[in-house]
């Protein structure tokens, strides 16, 4: 299935504001009407954690990394800059998506993994894991999901006889996909297309559904701007975490994602008010808040983990 959920419009890094500001402008963008296709932490949440990669990448990873984004020129992001970079498995997705829909049809797939709440089975989430075969990554298969897309584009990184142009859209798929990794409702779902279907509202917050709320509204609640909130995240990550993080396979980081999901996302969802509606208490905003803070973290020095590792 694909994420057809509504996001909203978060502020650009030229904006300055303090973050009551931010959620009034939210707010206003909402009632007029400025929506988007949902995406796994919004272009916002996305440029966190490429930022916060950069900072643990190797200085002869990060001079790779920006030789091969110079490549770029497919003109679908403002900038070839990691952050921006990061967002770019969106923007080629959606680019012919109420057109030819080629490029949705082939990679729409690959963002998420939908482990169940009643069961989860990460080989049927997976579509059976069907194997690559001769073919390079980003020509499919189409039925593929974002846990074996890592692997696979990661593995095509390390490879020396990898041609330009795959390097580089391996590097922009992981740049993304680490990330969509850890929007905890990109791992899960009960049977509800990962919260698409599920309508909430807090206070102060516009109404939405649960996906767009935890792929914008938590990202925005973190701070005033993309770099702003890396920055502070940064300051907050301890040697300890860093090392601690920086192990572990797709598969495990998917199966986390799913248990935060299922203790957090969904475990502390108040009684509906109606089928599917819900009234989020502040509990509920304040726990996903620090919630979304890790997992930013989290998908920020993993990311910064798959490139050194593919990269050195």
């Amino acid at each position: 299935m694909s994420r057809q959920g509504v996001k909203r419009t978060a502020l650009r890094k030229a904006v300055q504001c303090t973050p009551a500001m931010t959620v009034t402008l939210v707010m206003i963008m909402s009632l007029s009407g400025v929506t988007t296709p949902a995406h796994a932490w919004g272009d916002e949440g996305h440029e966190v954690v490429a930022l916060i990669a950069d900072h643990y990448l190797d200085p002869a990873v990060r001079a790779k990394v920006q030789s091969i984004l110079a490549g770029d020129h497919t003109k679908l992001t403002p900038n070839t800059q990691i952050d921006r970079e990061a967002t770019w498995a969106d923007k080629y997705r959606d680019s012919d998506r109420n057109t030819t829909k080629v490029h949705y049809n082939q990679t729409h797939n690959w963002h998420y993994v939908d482990l169940e709440l009643s069961g989860p089975d990460l080989k049927a989430a997976c579509f059976g894991q069907p194997p690559l075969g001769h073919k390079v990554a980003s020509k499919g298969p189409v039925q593929d999901c974002v846990v074996d897309k890592i692997d696979e584009f990661a593995a095509e990184l390390k490879k020396s006889k990898t041609s330009k142009q795959e390097r580089r859209y391996a590097l922009q798929f992981i740049l993304h996909f680490v990330g969509d990794l850890h929007q905890p409702l990109h791992a899960s779902d009960d049977n509800d297309k990962g919260g698409n279907d599920k309508t909430v509202k807090a206070q102060n917050i516009p109404s939405g559904n649960l996906h767009a709320y935890w792929d914008t509204q938590f990202v925005i609640l973190q701070g005033p701007s993309e770099t702003a909130i890396a920055n502070q995240l940064i300051g907050n990550i301890t040697d300890a975490q860093r090392a601690q993080w920086s192990s572990g396979t797709p598969t495990d980081w998917a199966t986390e994602s799913f248990n935060v999901s299922k203790a957090h996302s969904y475990g502390l969802l108040p009684t509906p008010t109606s089928p599917n509606h819900y009234t989020l208490p502040a509990s509920y905003v304040t726990d996903a808040t620090a919630v979304v803070a890790e997992q930013l973290s989290k998908a920020g020095v993993r990311l910064a983990f798959v490139l050194n590792n593919a990269l050195q």
